[in-house]
């Protein structure tokens, strides 16, 4: 079984997949990790941040590639983004072929409350993020719920949303273990 779990820059979700990983068999793999790995090796970026900022085909050949990969797995939680934020707008994070490719059974949504993801983003000096306002973030998080919709309605995976609330991922994450366990 393949699940992917997805949460906007700054929701909590590294920390609740740790959780995740630690109580399950699941081997976690994440997406943006792999497709850095896969540039890196090429030369095309020295940090994973710069991957939203190359151009769309070269994102779109790292998607293939990674997503051929974990294709080949079995029992993985994919951590990936439903969508990318980049300078021209909004980018699927799993457009139609790394779908085909995963053979997903379920999306969860990790969210948590706008002015908590904006604190947290202000507060980890290891990334470069862009600056996004309270008023962003909304919106980031209502297009992932829509793109989470229309990949449902693509692969037939059902879709779960999982409130991270500040200072207990372990109720987020045992959320996560209840369902991979059913």
């Amino acid at each position: 079984m393949r699940v992917v779990i997805t949460g906007v820059a700054g929701v909590g979700k590294s920390t609740v997949l740790d959780i995740v990983k630690n109580k399950t068999s699941y081997e976690i793999i994440n997406f943006g990790t792999l497709m850095f790995e896969m540039a890196k090796a090429v030369d095309l970026v020295k940090d994973r941040d710069e991957l939203r900022r190359l151009p769309v085909d070269t994102q779109i050949n790292l998607q293939k590639k990674a997503s051929a990969a974990i294709g080949k797995m079995e029992n993985v939680v994919v951590d990936t983004h439903m969508t990318i934020k980049t300078p021209n707008g909004y980018m699927p994070g799993l457009p139609e072929w790394v779908l085909r490719e995963l053979k997903v059974s379920a999306f969860y949504l990790i969210e948590a409350d706008p002015e908590l993801i904006q604190k947290r983003r202000n507060s980890d000096p290891s990334r470069k993020r862009d600056e996004d306002t309270v008023a962003d973030i909304i919106e980031h998080q209502q297009i992932n719920r829509s793109f989470a919709a229309a990949y449902s309605i693509y692969t037939a995976a059902t879709i779960k949303f999982i409130e991270n609330v500040e200072g207990k991922p372990d109720i987020a994450a045992q959320n996560i273990v209840k369902r991979l366990m059913q």
